[in-house]
């Protein structure tokens, strides 16, 4: 998925010989994160942070305060899922995009971004969310896929949603069949499932069961 159609230049970049109240100004008409810095030729040095820029003297220069620039940014090749990944790590809304002669391109914004998942297979096709668990050196996609297309099924996306050393959580999109099937055949091979949206017959005859038994012993 290309990226590029989605680089934005309508706020440029402050240079670095500019004063702090002009990036305090900026931070005011935005609802931005962070906003880039240029030096005179244009090079890209950073973004600042809207937290930290409240705590400098407005009277300074941005060159005062270079220290407390952060250098994320990605290039115009990066992919969506790695540029997602860059947003996540640190924590901004607004994500830099230079080229490989590092120069500075324009910025994403995260909202944009995120958009790009409703075009996606996994949003757009109808099916069935399934969440499921297994010990972390024990589950293997290729055994997932299996387990769904031996049902009929076809995944149309699939994500780790939670990891820790001990297990994982894997959210799948599930296409072309009811989950009922795919829900059993997963705990045979002993997966834990944590939600299925769609009705779980095992759940509703093991409470049936239940209530049998309940009736049974009160007799």
């Amino acid at each position: 998925m290309n990226l590029t159609s989605y680089i934005l230049n309508d706020i440029k970049p402050l240079n670095s010989r500019s004063n702090i109240n002009d990036l305090k100004l900026s931070f005011n008409q935005l609802t931005f994160s962070h906003l880039p810095v240029t030096n005179e030729d244009g090079v890209f040095l950073g973004s600042f942070s809207e937290t930290d820029v409240h705590c400098f003297d407005s009277d300074k220069p941005l060159n005062d305060y270079k220290y407390a620039l952060e250098d994320f940014f990605v290039r115009d090749d990066t992919t969506w899922l790695d540029v997602l990944e860059a947003f996540a790590k640190n924590s901004t809304n607004v994500m830099p995009v230079l080229n490989h002669k590092n120069d500075y391109l324009g910025y994403y914004e995260l909202k944009d971004v995120i958009g790009l998942f409703n075009e996606t297979p996994f949003f757009y096709e109808p099916g069935s969310i399934l969440v499921i668990e297994k010990g972390f050196n024990d589950y293997s996609f290729s055994e997932i896929s299996q387990i769904v297309e031996s049902n009929n099924g076809k995944i149309l996306g699939a994500f780790v949603s939670k990891m820790n050393s001990d297990v994982i959580e894997l959210t799948l999109k599930i296409g072309n069949t009811g989950l009922n099937n795919i829900i059993q055949t997963f705990r045979r091979y002993s997966y834990s499932i944590i939600s299925g949206h769609e009705e779980d017959s095992y759940i509703e005859s093991l409470k049936e069961r239940s209530e049998y038994l309940n009736k049974y012993l009160n007799m």
